[in-house]
């Protein structure tokens, strides 16, 4: 059951399941929660999982005015003193990881561990041009559908496009109902191209583990790795052969990974590294759709 929760003058989407720790889950571009459906299905029988729609995203307004990353770790913060929530592992995907990075540093008290997948500190030239790119095809795709299926290249991998599972999502996006507007991807976008923390993140000192898809040509392995070096004691963590999207791709490992640091920083024994074993089906463990919406930048 889903409830509208206030930070500020805005009222946010947010719905929790399960029982058990808390964890709270943070998308990126156009992200709502529908976008963790296979970490909603696969965790809440361990824990207790807070999930919300981005401001400008899905049921939660854009409110006039510009829109940062500030802001939006503003809203994180928000919903989990709403819920009464002291601290909770936050795991935040692309630029829901840089919102998760902000809320560390905002908000210490209420970031019990942090995952972050897919992640940067600091846009480098190629994903900032990457960025710019889909700013602009936000607003010159001719349709809905040739956004998506561009925007997608570089969101999965070559795997889930050959194997019907990206036409699977397409449908689905395509048919959701509450779909983000041009201009406010656009203006998600700006937040995330301009936001910086690689010179902060020795602040953070939460339990962390960076998690970056071997072959995404985003948010690229060099960029999760300069984020774990600069927080203290984090774990990096590459996945071979994964795009941007291993937590829709291969949610079973995924899962199962985060569920294992979790309980690590619960019993107060973070473990070290640990290599992925790739599927010898690769992609088995994922079902074709499920995702009625996109998961992006």
């Amino acid at each position: 059951m889903g409830q509208h929760l206030r930070s500020g003058d805005l009222e946010i989407w947010t719905e929790q399941v399960g029982a058990g720790p808390d964890v709270l889950l943070i998308g990126g571009l156009g992200d709502t929660i529908e976008s963790w459906q296979f970490q909603l299905d696969g965790l809440a029988d361990r824990y207790r999982i807070t999930a919300f729609d981005n401001r400008g995203a899905g049921r939660t307004r854009m409110p006039d005015g510009p829109a940062t990353v500030e802001m939006m770790a503003d809203d994180a913060a928000a919903i989990l003193r709403a819920l009464d929530i002291p601290s909770a592992h936050v795991s935040g995907f692309s630029g829901g990881s840089i919102i998760s990075q902000e809320l560390a540093l905002r908000h210490p008290d209420l970031v019990r561990s942090l995952v972050l997948q897919s992640t940067w500190g600091a846009m480098d030239a190629y994903l900032r041009r990457w960025a710019k790119f889909i700013r602009w095809l936000a607003g010159a795709a001719p349709s809905e559908r040739d956004f998506l299926e561009d925007f997608f290249l570089a969101i999965y991998s070559p795997r889930a496009h050959n194997d019907g599972t990206v036409d699977a999502i397409i449908e689905e996006a395509l048919a959701f109902h509450y779909k983000q507007s041009p201009e406010d991807a656009q203006r998600t976008l700006d937040a995330f191209m301009v936001h910086r923390t690689i010179d902060r993140l020795h602040r953070i000192s939460a339990p962390t583990l960076v998690l970056a898809g071997g072959a995404d040509a985003t948010a690229h392995p060099a960029l999760g790795r300069a984020v774990a070096d600069a927080i203290p004691g984090a774990l990096f963590e590459i996945e071979d052969g994964e795009s941007h999207e291993p937590l829709q791709e291969i949610p079973d490992w995924w899962n199962a990974r985060v569920d294992a640091f979790w309980q690590e920083v619960d019993a107060g024994v973070p473990g070290p590294p640990r290599p992925r074993e790739a599927p010898s089906n690769p992609g088995s463990d994922r079902p074709v759709g499920g995702i009625p919406y996109i998961h992006g930048l």
